[in-house]
């Protein structure tokens, strides 16, 4: 990660706003009330700065209005420098690294933070795979569950096996071998519910390539074809089946959490797993660099908004 911490857009109000309205508006500004393009910027000293008219609506906006920043009184060159350290940072940057690099409240930060993990949660992504393409599934525990799991067998009692002490979350991964990745949490793992997930993220053109666990066979056979590897045999790799794509994103993840984050509770943790999958698909290999990275992620925030209640009560 290299970050030029002289540029005018981490120091200067002005420079920061223009840099967030051209990743925002790439087309020019638009009425985030009624998606009016005819705006006119509002000058003068009368009119606080970055302030735009519509005439159709007869409203008022700036590049903060119907964005995760709504309402933000945070400087937007500290907003601008925690979307490049959070997008350039391949495992992450935690809340108290940027309470003390932005000289904010931990309490700013954290609520900070998660706004950006909202403008990089991915809205409507296409499918992934498609014929001819190889889409690897698998699934991965990390962090203490806190949710008991409720049986329906049990009239919807938790599962008798599980001790919630020593359960871990599950999480169920797609990825497209050279591709993009979806990353989903589920209170327990089950055919049903990897099957959903399957069919709503990939293309059933696609190959699908497993390892032996028994919740795939049945979901594999709508596929164009299901190959496994045989992890317990020892057999990681045989011709072009295998699963070294997803583990390979599971590894990422799995070292950024314990690493950097070290602690998230499993409300949040959907919320960092989409964290993790928006730098995996947009990672270098893909043509994605830090710096168009950043501008995806404040493109990201139109639309979304975000409060501090809802964020802790998710």
């Amino acid at each position: 990660m290299c970050i030029d911490l002289t540029a005018a857009m981490f120091h200067d109000e002005d420079a920061a706003r223009e840099w967030l309205e051209a990743s925002r508006w790439p087309d020019g500004p638009s009425c985030p009330h009624c998606g009016s393009l005819g705006v006119a910027r509002m000058g003068g000293t009368k009119h606080r700065a970055g302030l735009f008219h519509c005439p159709d609506c007869r409203g008022q906006f700036t590049v903060l209005t119907g964005s995760v920043m709504e309402r933000s009184h945070i400087p937007l060159p500290k907003w601008v420098l925690a979307i490049r350290l959070m997008t350039a940072s391949k495992k992450g940057v935690s809340a108290h690294q940027l309470h003390r690099t932005l000289h904010l409240t931990y309490k700013t930060a954290w609520f900070m933070c998660h706004r950006i993990r909202e403008a990089m949660r991915s809205v409507n992504p296409s499918p992934l795979g498609g014929e001819g393409k190889v889409i690897e599934a698998d699934e991965a525990y990390h962090g203490k569950a806190e949710t008991p799991i409720a049986s329906p067998r049990r009239g919807n009692r938790p599962y008798l096996k599980r001790d919630i002490s020593k359960q871990k979350r599950p999480v169920f991964a797609l990825v497209e071998r050279g591709g993009e990745a979806r990353a989903v949490h589920m209170p327990v793992v089950t055919g049903k519910n990897v099957r959903d997930v399957l069919v709503r993220n990939a293309s059933r053109k696609s190959r699908l390539h497993t390892d032996e666990s028994a919740l795939y066979p049945r979901v594999g056979a709508e596929f164009a074809t299901h190959e496994t590897v045989h992890h317990a045999i020892g057999d990681y790799a045989h011709d072009d089946v295998t699963t070294n794509s997803v583990e390979g994103f599971f590894g990422i993840f799995k070292r950024g959490m314990t690493g950097v984050y070290q602690h998230c509770g499993e409300q949040h943790f959907q919320r960092y797993l989409d964290e993790f999958t928006f730098r995996y698909n947009n990672r270098s290999k893909l043509g994605v660099e830090d710096t168009e990275r950043a501008v995806i992620a404040a493109k990201g925030m139109d639309g979304k908004r975000l409060t501090y209640r809802r964020t802790y009560a998710a």
